[in-house]
């Protein structure tokens, strides 16, 4: 009998989103760091644009990246797991016919969900300086297009997002959220509350499942996980906590080799090999090896 086709991503995300409580999500930027994440038990993942950007073109999150580049990064990406995976769609590189456009190919893609926000080309990164966002109108043109390629057929869910809290405020910033939900995103992510307060109004206030975005020295303040889920929060993403600790670390092997010494902390040849997949590799081909 042929295997049993496992459910799709999209499918998976709604089933994880339709669990009670808070789902912690590391973020990934290849495929390597996704398989990380899966084994290390976790239940998603996001692609992030800034580690994204930062590791395949060494440039920051400032519209630089292609849509075209981060669809090819998704595709491999997605390959390489079995969980659910969330795509960071920025702005949908573009107008709102291009915000269509991009949540059909990351849905192509294998993306569970892709993110499309309100900011105005070039974007930054939710927590640097000097962002602006769109008016309320293209805000809900891109959303509005997105969900519009959803119900024509891209199996992926939408999770809109506002940057206006730091440009226009937190009134601003919650009516766009409530638009967004009202309008039927899956997911709505209101970006870089400044205190508890301002968090728990976003949950509240806020009638869609959201996440929230905490960033190592960022402006959101990191709390227990336990108290983002006794606000409502479903997921808690960690977009730069592996790009950081990855880049650290190649620093400090960088610097023993320069100065003569092994570098500490790695992973041994047999654990690396086994995480890249040579055994599995090896496994199949004795399954298919020709018997004299």
């Amino acid at each position: 009998m042929p295997p049993e086709a496992k459910p799709a991503p999209a499918e998976r995300l709604r089933a994880l989103l339709a669990k009670p409580g808070l789902h912690v999500m590391p973020c990934c930027f290849d495929a390597l760091s996704a398989r990380l994440v899966e084994r290390a038990g976790f239940a998603l993942t996001f692609m992030s644009g800034f580690a994204v950007s930062a590791t395949r073109i060494g440039a920051p999150d400032t519209g630089l990246i292609s849509y075209g580049e981060m669809v090819e990064q998704g595709r491999n990406l997605c390959a390489a797991v079995s969980i659910p995976v969330i795509g960071d769609g920025d702005t949908g590189y573009g107008n709102a016919v291009n915000a269509r456009r991009t949540v059909l190919g990351y849905a192509q893609a294998g993306f569970a969900c892709v993110m499309i926000e309100d900011q105005l080309a070039p974007k930054r990164c939710g927590h640097t300086r000097g962002k602006e966002v769109v008016s309320r109108g293209e805000a809900l043109a891109r959303v509005r297009a997105a969900l519009d390629a959803r119900a024509e057929g891209a199996d992926i869910l939408v999770m809109a997002r506002t940057d206006a809290r730091a440009p226009l405020g937190l009134e601003e910033a919650l009516w766009r959220g409530r638009a967004f939900a009202e309008l039927g995103a899956d997911l709505v992510f209101v970006e870089a509350p400044r205190s508890e307060a301002e968090l728990e109004r976003v949950a509240r206030e806020v009638p869609a499942p959201c996440m929230v975005n905490l960033v190592e020295d960022g402006d959101t303040p990191l709390l227990p996980h336990p108290r983002f889920e006794a606000m409502g929060y479903r997921i808690a993403a960690y977009p730069l906590t592996l790009l950081s600790v990855a880049a650290r670390a190649m620093q400090e092997a960088l610097a023993a080799l320069r100065e003569g010494r092994a570098p500490e902390g790695r992973l041994s040849f047999a654990e690396l090999r086994n995480l890249v997949g040579f055994d599995a590799y090896d496994a199949l081909a004795r399954r298919y090896a020709q018997e004299e």
